[in-house]
């Protein structure tokens, strides 16, 4: 079966732009195709610097004829209707047929439409699959409608070894391309995909983004390799450099030793960023390396003074000039990032923090030195739950946006926290300090590892939940796709914090400080004023204590809050502090989900409210999880939706809620006497057992029902005809549900 080979060639295409242009031409041209009978056996997308192909294999040569009915109005329906009809169809009255559904005659038009050549639908098709392409930034052509990436040069479009021909943009398709920009003359003729490929690697062209970053990726290793070095591995600067060269040809440059003090994160993300420069490294096993300079990095990598350029040109001389000229604008670079941290060690971040106030974090949250007052106090209550050292907690939550200010993070802003560490060190600050400062906007996403020195956990906590308090409570709520503030993945930077630590924290507390920390001084009766909480360790601690208190009467009351139960807050923050859990609980859902943990147990543990202790909750759910995978667990539930179901609708029939105590006397059959027995047993052996956190016997309890649940329900009636009876049958039911709750809702599980 014929093929289609497709190319756009045009000034170079943004690197970061090709691969979804692929993608959606792709998307674009199959859907288009499949909407019209074109069916095929295969497509593959190439993207580059200057052109996106499509190959398309196994297209029939016509579309297949095709046959369509089209019911019409009944006979005997007004004049004009009927014409309309005929008229849309394309069709005469004596070309219809009438036929009868029982209710009445009715006109049908069957309309025959013969397949059309597969090279004409392509040819009206592809343009206007072109002018739909969704570019993230696009020109507009002179004299033109259309929109485009960059200026268009011309199109292959060649079917079954012919042009099809057609016009977009100005441009008329045809058979020829062309090879590398520098490397190669001429056009090149085309006619098949296997021909189309040697033709441009013959012309320096390597067609394939793969098999570009392969042939980068290992020159690299090997020149490295050959140094005594290793590279560093970056998958999104090699997709990038992939991007912009046709004919990656791999150099090595050397940085001066003047840059090698300054710290190698510097080096490595003005390379990157600036330059697209990979950096290399010492081997692991240490082995010397006398003729290199090295960086010692925090993370204990050595950088060497190499790095690696991917060159999109074949030179005489090896490539020695263009290394050259890398290695002066490197220069330059680096010059300026060697000033600024220079400058910046002339300023302690102590003296930085006031500079804070002229940054605005958010138009209703206020400045970045407001941010940090918030942080800090949190961070102080926090170092009472996590029992952390209160003075090192308090001077980490107050120097870890310092650097905000700083030359090096105004110019490179991916390194703040990481040059804060840096200049805390070089302030002769803490050095528990200095990770803190680092550390705290760790997880920064799922690969990341989350902090776990005791200081650095208190301020990540902190600075984590005053983002999501204080902008959840400010209007910035996630919808759909869009979370322009990243309260997601703080969330979920939460959740990891505290589960892979195991910090056992009731999470309203710190969430009601957060709320309190954001409101006027005035407004809360326990806040005497935050800047004396800061010089005070003992009002801090009365401070949190009052905040301990309120939290708890929030957690433990059943209906909602009036106002003025607790001091200073509303029904708004009341409000607020629910909805926040309940965000907690759905990012908790999807952070377990991943590890095969079932959402729907979450839910049934969740919902029985009093439990904001993650760690606690978590191990509730894996033991619910491991027991409903029993036998024992699985019977257990299938009786406790029978129980529920007859409950449901003999409480619908009878407009009553049976609750209370069965009343033993009443209890006739001997199955009905031992299920009572039992529930009377493990509904306080359950209660005492999850008390002390052993979620696994409190399920072995659990398990013991069954045989008694079993029985009851293959001996006993529930509805039995004298209605005592049934009342109280229907009162020992209820008791075996109330009983089940006690570990979970069980309504909220499914299958």
């Amino acid at each position: 079966m014929p093929d289609l080979l497709l190319e756009l060639f045009s000034e170079e295409i943004p690197a970061r732009m090709q691969a979804q242009a692929s993608k959606d031409l792709e998307r674009l041209v199959v859907g288009a195709l499949s909407d019209r009978g074109l069916l095929f056996e295969g497509a593959k997308t190439f993207a580059g610097p200057r052109r996106l192909t499509l190959t398309v294999h196994g297209l029939p040569a016509k579309q297949p004829d095709v046959s369509e009915e089209k019911k019409g109005p009944r006979v005997g329906a007004p004049e004009k209707a009927i014409e309309g009809f005929l008229r849309s169809a394309g069709v005469t009255l004596e070309q219809c047929e009438t036929r009868d559904d029982g209710k009445g005659a009715f006109y049908v038009a069957v309309i025959a439409r013969k397949g059309r050549e597969t090279a004409e639908v392509l040819a009206e098709t592809l343009p206007e699959c072109f002018a739909k392409l969704p570019w993230p930034k696009s020109m507009r052509f002179p004299g033109s409608p259309v929109r485009w990436v960059r200026p268009l040069h011309s199109i292959l479009c060649i079917f079954d070894g012919e042009v099809v021909p057609f016009e977009f943009a100005g441009v008329k398709s045809g058979n020829t391309t062309r090879g590398h920009r520098f490397l190669s003359q001429g056009v090149i003729e085309v006619r098949r995909f296997d021909d189309y490929v040697k033709k441009l690697r013959d012309a320096h062209v390597v067609l394939d983004a793969e098999e570009r970053k392969e042939i980068i990726l290992n020159a690299a290793k090997q020149q490295a390799f050959a140094l005594g070095l290793e590279l560093i591995e970056d998958a999104g600067l090699l997709e990038e450099v992939a991007g912009l060269a046709e004919w990656p040809v791999v150099l090595i440059g050397h940085i001066e030793d003047q840059f090698m003090h300054v710290p190698p994160e510097i080096l490595q993300t003005s390379m990157r960023t600036h330059q697209k420069y990979f950096s290399l490294r010492a081997p692991h096993d240490g082995s010397p390396n006398a003729h290199l300079k090295l960086v010692p990095a925090q993370t204990g990598v050595q950088l060497a003074n190499r790095f690696v350029v991917v060159s999109n040109m074949v030179t005489a001389d090896g490539g020695r000039e263009i290394v050259a000229g890398n290695e002066r604008v490197l220069r330059a670079r680096l010059s300026d990032a060697k000033f600024f941290w220079d400058q910046d060690r002339k300023t302690k971040l102590v003296d930085r923090v006031e500079a804070l106030k002229d940054i605005v974090f958010h138009a209703k949250t206020g400045t970045m030195l407001d941010r940090v007052d918030r942080v800090t106090f949190v961070a102080m209550v926090l170092t009472e739950l996590l029992g952390t050292d209160f003075e090192k907690a308090k001077r980490a939550a107050r120097l870890c946006k310092a650097d905000l200010t700083t030359g090096v993070v105004g110019e490179f802003p991916e390194l703040q926290g990481v040059m804060g560490r840096y200049y805390a060190l070089h302030d002769r600050e803490e050095p528990e300090v200095a990770e803190a400062i680092r550390d705290h906007y760790k997880p920064m996403g799922p690969s990341d590892q989350v902090p776990s020195a005791p200081i650095a956990v208190t301020i990540a906590l902190a600075d984590k939940i005053d983002s999501l308090v204080t902008l959840w409570r400010a209007g910035e709520k996630p919808t759909g796709s869009k979370d322009p503030f990243a309260l997601r993945r703080a969330a979920l930077g939460i959740i990891r914090i505290i589960l892979e630590n195991k910090l056992r924290v009731v999470l309203t507390l710190p969430i009601l400080t957060a709320i309190g920390a954001a409101k006027p001084r005035e407004e809360l009766a326990w806040e005497r004023r935050l800047s004396d909480a800061f010089s005070s360790h003992a009002l801090l601690k009365g401070i949190a204590d009052d905040l301990l208190t309120a939290a708890r009467r929030h957690r433990d009351m059943e209906n909602e809050i009036e106002r003025g139960s607790i001091d200073g807050f509303s029904k708004t923050d009341e409000k607020a502090i629910s909805e926040v859990l309940e965000f907690l609980a759905d990012r908790l859902k999807v952070a377990l989900k991943e590890k095969g943990t079932r959402h729907d147990l979450i839910d049934a543990v969740f919902s029985l409210g009093h439990e904001d202790d993650l760690v606690r909750l978590v191990a509730r759910v894996e033991a619910l999880q491991l027991f409903l995978a029993s036998d024992d667990g699985a019977n257990l539930l299938v009786a406790y939706r029978r129980a529920a179901n007859i409950l449901k609708a003999e409480e619908k029939k009878d407009k009553t809620v049976y609750g209370g105590e069965p009343d033993p006397e009443a209890l006739s059959l001997p199955e009905e006497k031992a299920l009572f027995v039992e529930l009377a047993t493990a509904a306080e052996l359950v209660r005492a057992e999850i008390e002390r956190e052993r979620f696994v016997d409190a399920m072995g309890v659990m398990s013991r029902l069954r045989k008694p649940v079993d029985a009851f329900f293959d001996k006993v009636t529930v509805n039995d005809k004298d209605p005592a009876l049934r009342r109280n049958r229907l009162l020992l039911l209820s008791r075996l549900r109330a009983t089940l709750h006690v570990v979970a809702d069980f309504s909220k599980i499914e299958g």
